[in-house]
């Protein structure tokens, strides 16, 4: 398992081969009396089997034929985890120990390589968001995993020079990858933690204070998380607003508003849609796609929707690039490939995940399930291999219904 999760950042092939290891190996070791029914497990074989029903009404039978191999793991993962013996939570807690160390490394190595990058280059913009881990492994996905390494650290009692240490160096790596989302529910869940935890009134007053001066620090020093903050927010005070990073000296290119991405009808090629903006504008082609066809029920299949949203950005005569965008959005994106039944699944699934997190009283689970629930809305997280594959292994480890028992055993 431990393999499966840290070679989510490689290349593909790595990750598959651990994967097919993990699967093959459960299968072998499979014994009678260890298969169980796990309730929280149902829900993601549920969605894969509406996945395969959509077979039934695609609109596009090529993609979701396509699209059913790479989710399998949605259903084969929960078998594994229910036909053999459970994880015991001090295995538990090892994984999630060497889990952070690993991501240390990868840290390191990102750091590493960028410093070298910049030594030839002297290009920054090698420290930052994707020019940091590469647009394939994706800086987003990227500060996912690093923020859940972070409080595999962070919840240790005794932080020794060392863990103080990885708990800087992935606090820095997450600001440089500049994750407007992320570096808000990090700074949110920090607290969350700070305050939970440290009952003293002064020592959460002074908590507080250090992550608000640690917030302004990381806006006004990292320069590249500045000015993503600050192109959503000028870009939403007023229209028509340049977009300096991206226009050129014979081509200006303008921002659009929020507003404007919900009303405007036709867009001109030179204009921008900063992150919000472009996540409204998808969510508005979403109305307009589900009034017009009808698919409320069923949504069009999945992974059957790119020929739909092409035809928007058609329509509304968006910049040809914007045909390789999906929804940014996990929850609209089952909506619009599984219909009604593929949203209402979703919901349940990150509900059941953030309900036992809570119940068992385990930060870095109610971490896991905050970072999904903030993740879904705004990326569909489960469109890219890395993201099945984490998302599914590590729902699948925290919501073994061995976990709550033993947790009741200890107290």
């Amino acid at each position: 398992m431990l393999l499966v999760l840290i070679t989510i950042p490689m290349r593909y092939a790595y990750n598959s081969i651990t994967t097919g290891v993990f699967i093959g190996i459960s299968i072998l070791a499979f014994k009678k009396r260890h298969f169980r029914i796990e309730k929280s497990l149902i829900v993601p074989i549920a969605i894969y089997l509406l996945m395969l029903a959509s077979m039934l009404w695609t609109t596009d039978l090529p993609e979701t034929k396509s699209a059913l191999f790479k989710m399998f793991p949605v259903l084969l993962l929960p078998v594994c985890f229910m036909i053999n013996k459970p994880f015991s939570q001090v295995q538990i807690q090892k994984i999630i120990t060497y889990y952070g160390y690993s991501f240390v490394l990868f840290a390191l190595f990102y750091l590493g390589r960028a410093i070298f990058r910049y030594v030839l280059t002297k290009d920054s913009s090698v420290f930052f968001y994707h020019g940091l881990v590469t647009e394939d492994v994706n800086a987003i996905h990227i500060s996912t995993y690093m923020v859940l390494a972070y409080f595999s650290f962070m919840i240790q009692a005794n932080k020794t020079v060392y863990v103080k240490s990885a708990l800087l160096l992935l606090a820095t790596v997450i600001v440089l990858l500049s994750s407007k989302n992320l570096a808000v529910v990090f700074l949110i869940l920090n607290s969350a933690y700070f305050l939970y935890y440290f009952n003293n009134q002064i020592k959460r007053k002074l908590l507080i204070t250090l992550i608000g001066f640690g917030l302004v620090v990381t806006v006004v020093f990292f320069q590249e998380l500045k000015n993503r903050f600050e192109i959503e927010i000028a870009s939403n005070l007023k229209e028509n607003t340049i977009n300096r990073e991206i226009s050129k000296s014979n081509r200006l290119v303008y921002n659009v508003t929020v507003g404007e991405a919900w009303r405007t009808e036709r867009f001109d090629k030179n204009d921008f849609f900063p992150g919000t903006a472009l996540r409204v504008y998808q969510f508005r082609i979403f109305n307009e796609m589900m009034q017009a066809d009808q698919v409320f029920l069923t949504g069009y299949g999945l992974n059957a929707t790119k020929h739909k949203i092409k035809e928007k950005r058609i329509e509304h005569n968006l910049y040809e690039g914007y045909d390789e965008f999906n929804f940014h959005n996990q929850y609209i994106q089952f909506f619009a490939e599984l219909g009604v039944l593929g949203f209402l699944l979703i919901v349940t699934m990150v509900l059941i995940n953030l309900k036992n997190g809570l119940n068992n009283k385990d930060f870095i689970h109610i971490s896991f399930a905050v970072l999904m629930i903030s993740l879904f809305l705004t990326e569909s997280f489960l469109s890219r291999q890395r993201g099945i594959i984490f998302f599914m292994m590590l729902y699948c480890l925290f919501n073994a219904s061995i976990r709550n028992r033993l947790k009741k055993e200890i107290e």
